[in-house]
């Protein structure tokens, strides 16, 4: 059952309604992976996926913040939601397909300004989020699985714009690269992206400070997909729809897709 994936951080799935449908549209993803949506569940436009054919959604919203969801073309059930670092946010959620194949759509936070968890609660409460996430993939190795999100980690030199100016800076500090990779070799995670595009220099996000983003392109590459290497080999056509972060009023983040044959 070949399958296209796409995750994007959206920044309000009401706000920016008419873009996801446009990129739906337009690219026409077999299952679209999104956070941020910054909505409860029940008001996530659902009507309008459903007209375009993603029939299937699984999610966990609250009120103005987080929030997480998986919208599908293909049949989908629920498979989980967990609470790491018990901070009561709507960051996970999994679905598994007919086939066996489970999703899961990650919303790691952001951590704050600051790199101390010393003086900052947001950096602690992320390094907590990526521990707990390791010592489950630990206890129990993922298998066929797929892991998305926005992981807000940038983890290699080529993921930023400047590895050196970004070394103190939140999202590609040593210590978040390290809890990283343990995450990654906890569940023995393939970084999909990477394995299609192994060289260059590679962005997902620009930041809305930026005045000409496109031009300045100090980007970093946040935006992950990973699978559990019993299917990572059946993965391929890996891309990041940068165009997509110069739609009007649009998200800071641009879709990442991958295809997978199975």
């Amino acid at each position: 059952m070949p399958f296209t994936l796409a995750t994007w951080n959206i920044n309000s799935v009401r706000l920016r309604e008419e873009l996801v449908l446009q990129m739906l549209r337009e690219e026409q993803p077999d299952i679209l992976c999104l956070q941020e949506c910054k909505s409860p569940v029940d008001l996530i436009p659902v009507a309008q996926f459903h007209a375009l054919g993603y029939t299937h959604m699984v999610a966990r919203g609250q009120k103005g913040y987080n929030g997480v969801a998986i919208i599908s073309k293909l049949p989908l059930q629920e498979a989980g939601a967990e609470d790491y670092a018990a901070l009561g946010h709507a960051r996970h959620v999994a679905a598994r397909l007919e086939n066996g194949v489970t999703i899961h759509n990650h919303y790691v936070p952001a951590g704050g300004d600051i790199p101390d968890r010393a003086v900052n609660a947001k950096f602690g409460n992320k390094l907590d989020y990526l521990t707990d996430m390791r010592d489950a993939y630990h206890a129990s190795r993922p298998q066929k699985s797929i892991l998305v999100g926005d992981l807000n980690i940038a983890p290699r030199e080529d993921d930023v714009w400047n590895h050196k100016a970004l070394l103190k800076v939140v999202s590609h500090t040593p210590i978040e690269v390290d809890h990283f990779g343990q995450v990654m070799d906890a569940g023995g995670w393939v970084d999909v992206t990477r394995q299609d595009i192994p060289q260059g220099n590679l962005y997902s996000w620009w930041s809305y400070r930026s005045p000409d983003w496109d031009a300045a392109d100090k980007g970093r590459r946040l935006d992950h997909v990973w699978a559990t290497p019993d299917i990572s080999g059946a993965a391929h056509g890996s891309r990041v729809l940068r165009h997509v972060r110069g739609w009007d009023k649009p998200s800071d983040h641009a879709p990442v897709f991958a295809s997978f044959d199975l």
